[in-house]
């Protein structure tokens, strides 16, 4: 079976940056004959500083992100925050996306678990790969028939992460599907100066090294300039280098 892969910018800025992405995707998917769902946040609630940029907002962003899906014919994830939030977005999207740090919010769960679509469950920083056992039966409790579970990296000390990917054997006890976060992973929380610092190039060797500890899936953070990203720039990857990415993946 083939690989899951998601990319896209991590907040919507524009929307040409948008299409910028979304057109790459496109053409990958042809090259590569791949399936990549395209992501971008229409609201990034939980930036470090009040006054970091969060996006659209919901009734623009969800606007914005089905152009794209018109568009291109590109499946859709993107993330809520609170549970009014599921309806709305389920209504547009492919896949509701939830947050590492709100994964144990029950109600937050059983919203996006009641709208019907895919559920992809980012583990928390905080928690290891046997405790989202827990998110995914509240879940599949409330209906949702395919979960997913994301590894994204666990606290190191402050202002850093370190992955241990034993956690994805572990998560795949509960879900077929486990993604590597492979760009999220890389960050250091809060080590900016009121943002979040991180790493790209360790960003190739995250992919590899979740493809050998059998992840069925990957999770890429793109944007034709990422230093001039206006959220995660530091972690997030260049765009032209993700389809040699995918390929070695492939290979």
């Amino acid at each position: 079976m083939k690989p899951i892969f998601i990319a896209g910018p991590c907040v919507i800025e524009s929307a040409e940056l948008l299409d910028i992405v979304a057109k790459e995707l496109v053409r990958i998917n042809e090259e590569l004959d791949v399936d990549i769902i395209f992501k971008a946040s229409f609201d990034k609630a939980n930036r470090t500083s009040i006054q970091s940029f969060r996006g659209p907002g919901l009734e623009k962003g969800l606007q914005m992100l089905a152009d794209i899906k018109e568009r291109y014919g590109l499946r859709i994830l993107t993330d809520i925050h609170e549970s009014c939030q599921a309806a709305p977005v389920g209504e547009i999207v492919d896949v509701i996306q939830i947050p590492a740090f709100l994964c144990r919010q029950t109600d937050l769960l059983v919203a996006a678990a009641r709208t019907g679509k895919t559920v992809n469950i980012k583990k928390a920083q905080f928690l290891s790969g046997n405790d989202m056992r827990y998110p995914v039966e509240k879940a599949k409790d409330a209906g949702a028939k395919d979960v997913w579970l994301t590894e994204r990296g666990n606290s190191f000390g402050y202002n850093n992460l370190v992955v241990d990917f034993r956690n994805i054997d572990d998560m795949r006890q509960f879900v077929p599907t486990v993604i590597m976060d492979c760009t999220h992973s890389v960050q250091r929380p809060g080590a900016g100066g009121g943002k979040t610092s991180g790493d790209r190039k360790f960003v190739p060797a995250m992919a590899m090294a979740a493809k050998a500890f059998g992840a069925t899936g990957y999770f890429f953070e793109v944007h034709p300039t990422p230093d001039k990203g206006l959220s995660d720039a530091a972690n997030m990857l260049e765009l032209n280098k993700l389809e040699s990415v995918i390929k070695e993946l492939l290979s």
